[in-house]
């Protein structure tokens, strides 16, 4: 039972942003790139191996986002070509992001994930963990004109992502990894009161879509478990630049997503009064796990331990305390910008996370 965890990106170094802009450009080739992503990786464990974090990442430093190694490592997609997605903040700044779009049949070009973890691996003795995009987040990366070329249906396009994805689990087995998150931003949309009116003006039931996602989800793990590998699943509402895009508590999914998906392991947000009460975790089976996100990744202002311990005790009169552990609510730089935030107020956080999970469980 890992009792402090992170949920996967940590900010990127401004050497590695200047790095990848002169690669990009050609003023450097990709083996000088690569020593320089090494550096970024190499000081993203040592950050955490210090702060005393029990599972370690990369950080994603070889990611432009967070959901970058699907787009990079299959042909197939355009990368700036999808559907724009808005995020704010609760002072008004906003921004758009542009999606990928698939527009060709997927082929494999190389392993998604396996550099990362073969690496990380080779770095530490810490247990390392590899994050995976879920599914249902890649169905956004479909639109039915650009796409219907390569895929007449989302269904079809979603099928070969479930088989892609379950090869690169393979991978990841084959060379020793034991902890695999998958990411799933999805559910919140499922969740926000807004965008759950929006979806059922256009005619879908929402029970259906959760229903859906989840099957997907199993679909991508099921059969993996029995082999030693523990799945966790981070369900996000948005996370760029300190800015979502969904808001509300788990209520709306809970009993479906917790009792029906077959994830050990579930890290959740819970880092300010968007997320909701802890009453939903009373859905969550006994013999899974829950990793409290109650130390924020967008905002600067540093918690205390006797918050984080009076918060956790207080989830614990719903789900066993034995079960719980805790996080980080989102990754730090769940796209290559990064939340605003600096390194030092990043260091202090993961410090916390982790001297925190030291007082309450030992």
């Amino acid at each position: 039972m890992f009792r402090s965890d992170v949920v996967g990106s940590l900010l990127r170094p401004a050497y590695l942003d200047q790095a990848r802009k002169q690669y990009e450009s050609g003023a450097i080739g990709p083996a000088e790139f690569k020593q320089i992503e090494d550096r970024a990786v190499d000081e993203a464990i040592q950050l955490q191996e210090n702060a005393g974090i029990d599972v370690l990442t990369d950080g994603e430093q070889r990611r432009y986002a967070f959901f970058g190694h699907l787009v990079e490592a299959l042909e197939g997609y355009d990368k700036l070509g999808g559907w724009a997605i808005p995020f704010h903040d609760d002072e008004g700044h906003q921004l758009v992001f542009q999606r990928p779009v698939v527009v060709e049949k997927l082929r494999w070009r190389h392993s998604m994930c396996a550099e990362e973890f073969a690496y990380i691996r080779a770095q530490t003795k810490h247990p390392a963990k590899v994050t995976l995009v879920s599914t249902q987040q890649a169905a956004a990366y479909y639109d039915p004109e650009r796409s219907a070329g390569a895929y007449p249906t989302r269904d079809a396009y979603l099928a070969d992502l479930v088989d892609l994805t379950r090869r690169e689990i393979e991978e990841l087995i084959r060379l020793g990894c034991t902890y695999i998150q998958i990411d799933a931003p999805q559910y919140g949309a499922l969740l926000d009161p807004q965008m759950r009116q929006g979806y059922q003006e256009r005619g879908n039931d929402i029970d259906e879509m959760i229903d859906r996602t989840i099957e997907l989800d199993n679909a991508v793990i099921d059969g993996f478990a029995e082999r030693g590998v523990t799945f966790a699943i981070h369900i996000c509402r948005g996370n760029n630049q300190s800015m979502f895009y969904a808001s509300g508590g788990y209520d709306p999914i809970a009993e479906h997503v917790f009792r029906n998906s077959h994830f050990q392991r579930f890290l959740l947000e819970y880092d300010d009064a968007r997320s909701g009460s802890f009453d939903p975790l009373r859905f969550v089976p006994d013999d899974r796990e829950i990793v409290l996100g109650l130390v924020s990744t967008k905002n600067p202002q540093l918690e205390t331990a006797s918050e984080l311990e009076q918060r956790i005790h207080e989830a614990a009169k719903i789900f066993p305390l034995e079960r719980l552990a805790l996080s980080t609510q989102c990754g730090f730089a769940s796209t290559w910008e990064g939340n605003r935030i600096t390194p030092d107020i990043q260091r202090q956080k993961l410090e916390t996370v982790a001297a925190t999970a030291r007082a309450v469980w030992g």
